[in-house]
């Protein structure tokens, strides 16, 4: 069997954003430098967090994020 173009060791090269809200979703492309400094799924889910959560948010708030790895 061949290896997949973007393989990067299990990684599928995508990230799966879904807006609940809204019902819609979004594909977006896996950046490999991104995989390679926020390894795993709890990296990613930490990283995207971190950047796009704003401090003091209430943890069940409408405006907080949740993420599943």
């Amino acid at each position: 069997m061949g290896e997949k173009a973007h393989s990067w060791f299990g990684y599928m090269g995508q990230i799966l954003r879904v807006d609940l809200t809204k019902h819609k979703f979004a594909v977006e492309p896996l950046e490999k430098d991104f995989a390679e400094k926020f390894v795993g799924g709890r990296g990613f889910g930490a990283k995207i967090l971190f950047d796009e959560v704003p401090k003091g948010t209430a943890p069940l708030g409408p405006n907080n994020k949740r993420s599943l790895q």
